[in-house]
């Protein structure tokens, strides 16, 4: 029975050794050679485009939302998609277009994804700034276009741009944002669970609209052009990068220590 055991254990060992994960090596800070490679131009196009599909789709849901709740119209108050339809949009958007981006540029979509991944070593300065602009322009795109075939509804229901709601003061909005990055960004360390985006929305569209993506929030802010659009635009960058970067220190100074630290007990008892 002890001999039995002590197999049973051995072979545990040599499993668990198998198994043993190790880091990638960290992307250097600032890699000149990805500008020679199609690979690096390759991940900008679908960064570019995956952002301009993503604001077109959520910016019509956001406005369609809006027209089907006009008080002025006579419409059912009760037959439009909902706080819940435009939060399955948006998360629904991300997980299909993170399924079919994320072998080639890994899927961020948001400037504030892309930051998170360049403070814990995940990509270089050059591809980092490279995503952001592409981001940025993809989201004007594709606002753009939702201006181009919705132009009546676009200007009458705000063009689907972030901006802090009645009765919340600037601290609120920033704290929202700030906290709903830092759960996005975290699950993007952790794990890819569309489920936690949605939850996301649900919480702080009542107060921002949602915003948590630096491009989706100035995408609009540039077509709309609307000076309270613009006034408020500094929440969506600020409380996103904050939020990002504590996301960041928390998975990789925290728990990524504390697993670290267990394994390094473990293989010493072993």
């Amino acid at each position: 029975m002890t001999k039995d055991v002590e197999v049973a254990e051995h072979h545990a060992g040599t499993e668990y050794a198998a198994k043993d994960y190790h880091d990638p090596p960290p992307a250097p800070f600032f890699d000149a050679e990805e500008l020679t490679k199609w690979s690096f131009y390759r991940a900008l196009i679908a960064e570019f485009v995956a952002t301009l599909l993503f604001l077109y789709v959520t910016v019509l849901t956001v406005i369609g939302y809006k027209s089907q709740t006009d008080p002025d119209l006579d419409t059912d108050q009760c037959g439009g998609v909902g706080i819940l339809g435009i939060a399955w949009a948006f998360g629904g958007m991300i997980f299909i277009l993170v399924y079919c981006t994320a072998g080639i540029s890994g899927g961020h979509i948001n400037p504030a994804v892309t930051f998170g991944l360049f403070l814990a070593r995940k990509v270089s300065l050059i591809r980092a700034v490279g995503y952001m602009i592409a981001q940025c322009l993809g989201a004007i795109c594709g606002v753009g276009l939702v201006k181009a075939f919705q132009s009546s509804y676009y200007n009458r229901y705000g063009g689907g741009a972030n901006t802090l709601a009645d009765g919340y003061n600037k601290g609120t909005g920033l704290g929202a944002e700030i906290i709903g990055t830092f759960v996005l960004v975290y699950t993007v360390f952790s794990a890819t669970d569309p489920k936690r985006m949605f939850m996301v929305h649900l919480a702080t569209i009542p107060i921002t609209g949602t915003g948590i993506n630096p491009a989706r929030s100035f995408g609009a802010a540039v077509i709309f052009n609307d000076s309270k659009a613009w006034d408020d635009q500094w929440i969506f960058w600020v409380g996103p990068f904050i939020g990002a970067f504590a996301a960041a220190i928390y998975h990789q100074f925290v728990l990524r220590a504390a697993a670290l630290k267990a394994l390094g007990s473990f293989r010493s008892n072993a």
